[in-house]
């Protein structure tokens, strides 16, 4: 995926995200003041909470890691180390901060940064001085690339189509509007409720505006 258009699709669902912000900004804070673990908070309680966490998040896991390191072999080894360092660190999940999943592919994050800088000291020429692109940089573009591709699959086709045509392809909506046989105020309404959706989406991921 581009990365230049993925940050402008990105860009775009920021932008649409203000009114939203807006909303919830007057709307009441229903979750907050909560104290002490939830059902959630004892995710993590047992072996079994730990399988459970696997089995529910595990694949999602093992596709950021692939993405960013493009060796199945890493990849595996980075989601074993994540779940080890989740089960080391367990009584400092908050659910009141986050869901799991969230708080799982931030610990995935900084296992990725410290693989891939432990692969770059075997290099003769360091990455970083390679490509001009910091590490974290690195590992933070193929986690919003990730997050971007998961959602898009989630989407309605006739919104995902017109998401691809317009910030992957270029096409303006008149185009599209041409390209599809539909109305263009149906291509900018099918935008606007897909970008929308998508926030959604990247918001249960763990994106953060």
């Amino acid at each position: 995926m581009d990365a230049v258009r993925t940050a402008e699709l990105v860009a775009a669902v920021d932008r649409d995200a203000d009114a939203t912000q807006r909303e919830r900004a007057v709307a009441p804070a229903r979750s907050r003041g909560r104290t002490g673990p939830g059902p959630a908070g004892d995710a993590l309680a047992d072996e079994a909470g730990l399988r459970a966490a696997f089995l529910a998040h595990g694949s999602e896991l093992l596709g950021l890691a692939r993405r960013s390191l493009a060796n199945q072999s890493l990849a595996e080894d980075v989601v074993q180390e994540t779940f080890t360092r989740a089960w080391r660190s367990r009584r400092r999940f908050d659910p009141s901060l986050g869901t799991l999943r969230t708080w799982l592919f931030a610990i995935e994050r900084r296992v990725l940064i410290d693989t891939v800088t432990r692969q770059t000291k075997h290099r003769t020429e360091p990455l970083d001085d390679a490509d001009g692109v910091p590490v974290e940089d690195r590992v933070d573009a193929a986690l919003l690339g990730w997050q971007v591709a998961t959602v898009l699959d989630r989407l309605d086709p006739d919104h995902r189509h017109v998401i691809t045509e317009l910030y992957f392809n270029g096409r303006t909506s008149r185009e599209v509007s041409t390209l599809f046989g539909i109305p263009e105020g149906t291509v900018r309404s099918r935008a606007f409720y897909a970008l929308r959706t998508m926030r959604g989406h990247l918001e249960a991921l763990g994106w953060n505006a």
